[in-house]
C-alpha cells in the first residue's frame, strides 16, 4: 500500500469515526431535521474501531513519507525534487483537519 492509499484509508475511517457526531451537527445546520437524526448515533459503537483504523493509516502514511527512505528510478514521477515535499504537503493538509474530525465528539457538546 502506498503514501495515497494509507492517506485515503486514515481519511475514511476518520470520517467513520466522526459519523455519529459531525452528521447530525452538519444536518441540523442545513436545517433538516427530524426524529430519524437521532437514529444517526447508531454508528457510536463502531467509533473506537474507526478511530483506530483512522491513526494506523495516518501513522502508516507518515511512517511512509518520513521513516522510510523512498526508492524511486531515474525517470520516474518519485524521482523529481518536489515530489517528496508536495506529498508531505498534502498529508499535514489531510490530517489536520481529520485529527480535528477524530476529536469532534469531545468538542460536539459546546455546539449541541
Amino acid at each position: 500500500m502506498n503514501q495515497k492509499q494509507a492517506l485515503t484509508a486514515g481519511v475514511l475511517a476518520g470520517i467513520g469515526a466522526s459519523l455519529c457526531c459531525v452528521a447530525p451537527l452538519i444536518l441540523l445546520s442545513l436545517g433538516l431535521g427530524g426524529a430519524w437524526v437521532a437514529s444517526l448515533t447508531a454508528f457510536e459503537p463502531l467509533r473506537p474501531i474507526f478511530l483506530l483504523l483512522a491513526l494506523f493509516f495516518v501513522g502508516w502514511a507518515f511512517r511512509k513519507l518520513y521513516i522510510v527512505p523512498q526508492t524511486c528510478e531515474p525517470g520516474k514521477l518519485c524521482a523529481e525534487d518536489g515530489t517528496i515535499h508536495k506529498q508531505r504537503f498534502i498529508f499535514w493538509a489531510v490530517t489536520i483537519p481529520l485529527l480535528g474530525l477524530l476529536a469532534f465528539p469531545w468538542f460536539a457538546p459546546l455546539f449541541y
